[in-house]
């Protein structure tokens, strides 16, 4: 990360022990130093406007759109100038769940031969890390309406999917509440508009209590 100019570091729900011995590294020491803890993926992403998930795709079901690195890093920089990005790597044995894709509003993948896909996870972080800054000065424009952050737009899904349990029209279970989220996300909800859900959701619930 230091190497190419990243300095936020994130995670979440560390192993702590493992955690705390690597807080040294030659001349990144400070980007452990200043590594901000988080007990859930939700909760480190809350205020990006564009969270993308790595994979390495293989032989999982996926339910979001993935994109090559190259690509990715276009569209990355391009939201880097309106709004923080998030971009989410998990361990090298299980990489991210799906509980974890849910927060995502699409995935990115590093084009590794069909064989061998595994990667180590530092040299995964440092190629997709080198492909963002590879040609930053290609920063492109900001959206034309501000993005919700995540942290909005998961309040939103929230009331969304008690809305929706509440009126019978889904069944309570850990797969519809990823559902519910990956398509909130791929409505990617202007900032503005989030408050207005938020009371229009607000009313229907009301109703739904009162009988009226």
């Amino acid at each position: 990360m230091s190497n190419f100019g990243v300095l936020r570091l994130r995670v979440v729900n560390p192993f702590d022990a493992a955690f705390r011995e690597a807080r040294s590294a030659v001349g990144a020491t400070a980007v452990l130093a200043d590594a901000e803890q988080y007990a859930t993926v939700a909760e480190a992403v809350a205020d990006c406007k564009l969270v993308v998930g790595t994979t390495a795709v293989g032989a999982r079901d996926l339910n979001h759109p993935v994109k090559r690195l190259e690509n990715a890093a276009r569209a990355i920089r391009k939201q880097l100038a309106s709004g923080k990005v998030a971009i989410l790597f998990g361990s090298e044995k299980f990489g991210l769940s799906n509980k974890d894709f849910s927060h995502c509003h699409w995935l990115t993948r590093i084009p590794t031969r069909e064989d061998h896909r595994s990667m180590n996870l530092g040299q995964a972080v440092a190629i997709c890390m080198y492909e963002l800054s590879r040609d930053a000065s290609v920063a492109g424009t900001s959206e034309k309406e501000e993005l919700a952050v995540s942290g909005e737009v998961e309040r939103f899904t929230a009331s969304l999917i008690g809305a929706l349990k509440a009126s019978g029209y889904v069944n309570p279970a850990a797969s519809t509440d990823e559902k519910v989220r990956r398509l909130v996300r791929r409505l990617k909800m202007p900032a503005r508009d989030v408050q207005v859900w938020l009371g229009v959701l607000r009313q229907i619930m009301w109703k739904m209590r009162s009988g009226k």
